[in-house]
């Protein structure tokens, strides 16, 4: 008879016992691939909610004039001459080394003109990506989609006295409003939206680019080396990062992971803890069978190898169903957590290392009485009887 006979045929006979010990690791298994699961999901949807903040890299003309402008008050009476972009040169952008990091690249030409007797700020935008980059943005009509197509500010459109549908004049050229932004409480509530090519046709700018906002938020994303290399290409920009924004994601992901790993230890000191105590008392009970086994002739090697197989079955069951159950737990209270969370999906990965460690902790913990029941002098044992 093979040893691998001996030890199924063991599980069989102690069947109480085999579920009690895979009961144990399934529960720890399914414990720690819930919060795991609900953390992968829980960062996703906290991603998802960061990158609605808009752009968290900025890049603009380098200037060696400090800013005379506070809370929003510029000092007037005095102007320094503005350097701006090629638009020609934007495509340098996404040739950067972590250019598979980089999302929406959103330019943007910026220029004063007088509009109904008004000194009003024009902005020129491509709109599909300014529209995906501020999806916060809540529009009154329509959006842009053509040349002439502009869109208005909420303060912009009251000192105007203009609405959607109504046609403004800038420089010359009639320009239709398809729609008005509702107040945000930012600068975008003063400024007269139109089409980048357009803009710069009207403010005399052709070919030329005021600033670039950049969306890069994604999974550990390097931002700060995205920084660097943008300057690298643009040593005449200066590029900055929104440290705020980039740093709330990090520190809440952070956060949840960090729970997630403390409560994970946890569950597996207590899974560690309750197979080392089944598996001594096993060998316990078994001291008989034990000592035949060496009465005949089985070497410490042998004794050692029965146990840790028996061990290895128990933790490969328990992690498999600790894996399934541990999904099927975090798909039906991810709804309960997250308020239309998403459920992230099987992760393969987390699935060999829930096997893996629910294997290893089963022998770990079968290691020392497996060695004792080694030790058993054959005598010893049978006189015990």
């Amino acid at each position: 008879m093979r040893l691998s006979d001996i030890s199924f045929n063991n599980l069989r006979r102690r069947k109480a016992k085999m579920v009690f010990l895979v009961l144990g690791l399934l529960i720890g298994i399914a414990t720690i691939v819930t919060l795991l699961s609900i953390t992968e999901s829980m960062s996703r949807d906290i991603e998802d909610r960061l990158d609605r903040f808009g752009a968290n890299v900025v890049m603009t003309p380098r200037s060696e004039n400090l800013s005379l402008s506070y809370g929003g008050i510029t000092v007037g009476g005095v102007n320094y001459e503005t350097v701006e972009f090629d638009e020609a040169r934007l495509p340098e952008i996404k040739t950067i080394e972590n250019s598979k990091n980089l999302g929406i690249v959103a330019p943007k030409v910026l220029g004063p003109a007088m509009v109904n007797g008004r000194n009003v700020l024009v902005m020129g935008v491509e709109f599909e990506a300014e529209l995906n980059l501020k999806n916060w943005w809540q529009l009154h009509g329509t959006p842009p989609a053509g040349p002439d197509d502009l869109l208005l500010g909420a303060e912009a459109a009251d000192a105007l006295k203009l609405a959607a549908g109504d046609t403004l004049a800038i420089n010359g050229r009639d320009l239709r409003v398809t729609a008005v932004l509702a107040p945000t409480g930012a600068a975008e509530d003063n400024l007269i939206i139109v089409d980048l090519h357009t803009a710069q046709q009207l403010l005399g700018k052709p070919g030329k680019i005021s600033l670039v906002e950049l969306a890069a938020f994604c999974r550990d994303c390097p931002i700060e080396e995205m920084v660097l290399q943008i300057a690298e290409k643009f040593p005449e920009a200066k590029v900055t990062a929104l440290r705020q924004a980039v740093m709330s994601k990090m520190q809440s992901i952070e956060l949840f992971r960090s729970f997630s790993y403390g409560i994970a230890v946890l569950v597996i000191c207590i899974g560690s803890l309750l197979v080392f105590i089944t598996m001594m008392g096993s060998v316990n009970e078994r001291t008989r069978e034990i000592g035949i086994f060496r009465a005949i002739g089985f070497r410490r090697g042998h004794v050692m190898q029965i146990i840790l197989l028996e061990a290895m079955v128990v933790g490969f069951v328990g992690g498999a169903l600790g894996y399934l159950a541990g999904n099927a737990i975090a798909f039906a209270v991810l709804p309960l957590v997250v308020k239309n969370g998403v459920f992230a999906g099987f992760n393969p990965t987390l699935g060999g290392v829930s096997l893996g460690l629910a294997v290893a902790l089963s022998l770990l913990a079968s290691l020392y009485p497996a060695m004792k029941a080694s030790r058993l002098d054959p005598s010893e044992a049978l006189r015990a009887l």
